[in-house]
């Protein structure tokens, strides 16, 4: 009975060589297989199209898109329209004074006569006024173009954070891929371990073994259950992670791969391309140019600023003894500023500081990119070894379990020695899973340190979403407070 209790157990252990093997692969069908396979692709597709933080930074693009027609509106006049009515009642007393002269030559006497008047009327008004400005030291220009900067730069930011969405969603798809194929291994070990331990009592039985290797079997089999339930635990945590990023509970998940042939075949252009591509330093480029224009903006309140205003006017008993009176005019306002105070001139001082600070920021940019770049091509060759050197430990792993369980067999080898080899496949088969989630990890991470971690670049089935559109649908819009998707 003990000899066929460890052949047994040879051919479960057999069984389960495909699960060290293809352990990322087990995951798949650890879901039901009747649910179509969800693959890495699909699930960025969703990140992208339904993650609320990205969606709220698209929002954000849209706000910072209207400030280009604020910059703007500087070019357009100003029309207001005006008008007054109402009641006005009058009551006037008037005094006359007129001299009479004197029939005997003297001083003229004076005649003073009282008069009064009173009316109740109707007045009112109307008149339209309109100003345009003509020149202001091109803070308008400045304004705009600073503006449109603004919006280039907001894009980058979106870029950013697509980049980061998405290689959050494909680490999230791999750790549950990994602790799927994690918590199988450790299901497949408390099996062999109970398999073990009944094998151990039968031989305890006929007095092949002492109580000792029982009590090892034992402890061997609990420390594998708890190493089971926290695996279970692990797991349940990736599933909410992948709900949270990518917005629908994890089923059926298929393989995922590494995706290299979207990086640079060096590192050096790897490091070239992340200096030109990555948004962080694109943004950093825009965040200059806003500084810089700022500049502008504030030396145009040295500037002469020229105003012409044109007015209309009618009016109805804007007096008593004036029942209408027509007005219109046309008035240009040069105004040329002298000293105010200083102020223009700490603000152009300010921004000018600030320029030098952007410029310094774009430098700090570019030293992390470069080794942000560095240390992504590091990990993933370095994951590449461990995926070698995982299936190789996995493998020898697996010749020495048999070859000590044979020892057993024939009373060369002891119950422990049976468990520490088995206990060393165990952790073999671990070190490649997380060996093979690293590596596709790690080919995505270099993506995104190039900047080329896009839907564009790895030619994702998904509608791409187009930040220009809204940008054209505002830009030169004069009038209108619905938005473009009618809200």
């Amino acid at each position: 009975m003990a000899e066929r209790a460890v052949r047994g157990t040879g051919k479960s252990a057999k069984r389960t060589v495909q699960v060290a093997a293809l352990a990322i692969c087990a995951a798949a069908a650890f879901y039901p297989a009747r649910t179509r396979a969800e693959t890495i692709e699909s699930a960025l597709v969703k990140a992208y199209q339904n993650n609320p933080q990205l969606n709220a930074q698209r929002a954000s693009v849209r706000s910072i898109d209207e400030n280009v027609p604020q910059a703007l509106s500087g070019y357009r006049p100003r029309v207001a329209i005006t008008g007054t009515a109402g009641e006005q009642f009058t009551d006037v007393t008037s005094k006359t004074v007129s001299g009479i002269p004197s029939p005997t030559g003297g001083p003229a006497k004076q005649n003073v006569t009282y008069t009064g008047a009173s009316g109740l009327v109707t007045p009112w008004s109307y008149g339209v006024s309109a100003q345009q400005t003509l020149f202001n030291g091109f803070q308008t220009a400045n304004r705009t173009r600073a503006a449109e900067s603004q919006v280039s730069s907001a894009r980058e930011g979106l870029r950013i954070l697509e980049q980061t969405v998405l290689l959050t969603a494909a680490t999230t798809y791999m750790d549950v891929l990994r602790d799927t194929a994690a918590l199988e291994v450790q299901r497949s070990n408390v099996r062999v371990l109970q398999e073990t331990l009944k094998q151990t009592r039968d031989r305890f039985e006929v007095g092949e073994v002492t109580r000792t290797d029982v009590a090892q079997a034992e402890a061997q089999l609990a420390a594998g259950q708890s190493s089971m339930l926290a695996a279970e635990s692990t797991l349940n945590t990736s599933r909410a992670n992948y709900r949270q990023v990518i917005g629908v509970d994890p089923t059926n998940l298929a393989p995922g791969s590494p995706v290299d042939r979207f990086s640079p075949r060096t590192l050096l252009g790897a490091i070239d391309q992340g200096l030109i591509e990555n948004p962080n330093v694109t943004a950093a480029m825009y965040g200059i140019d806003v500084a810089f224009l700022q500049v502008k903006v504030n030396e145009g309140a040295l500037y002469p600023t020229l105003v012409v205003q044109g007015t209309a006017q009618q009016a109805s008993y804007p007096q008593l003894s004036i029942p209408q009176t027509w007005t219109a005019s046309a008035i240009g306002t040069l105004t040329v500023p002298i000293y105010q105070g200083g102020q223009e001139y700490a603000l152009i001082r300010q921004s000018k500081e600030t320029v030098g600070q952007q410029r310094l920021a774009l430098e700090l940019v570019r030293t992390q990119t470069r080794q942000q770049v560095v240390q992504a091509w590091g990990q993933n060759e370095a994951a590449k070894a461990q995926v070698r050197a995982a299936n190789s430990q996995v493998y020898s792993s697996e010749v020495a379990l048999n070859g000590v369980r044979e020892e057993a067999r024939v009373g060369q080898r002891t119950t422990l020695d049976v468990l520490n080899a088995q206990q060393a496949l165990v952790n073999a088969r671990i070190a490649l899973v997380n060996a093979q989630h690293d590596r596709v990890v790690a080919s995505y991470s270099v993506l995104s340190a190039t900047g080329r971690l896009s839907p564009q670049v790895m030619h994702l089935p998904t509608i791409l979403y187009d930040p220009t559109v809204h940008y054209q649908q505002v830009r030169d819009a004069w009038i209108g407070v619905r938005t473009p998707d009618g809200h």
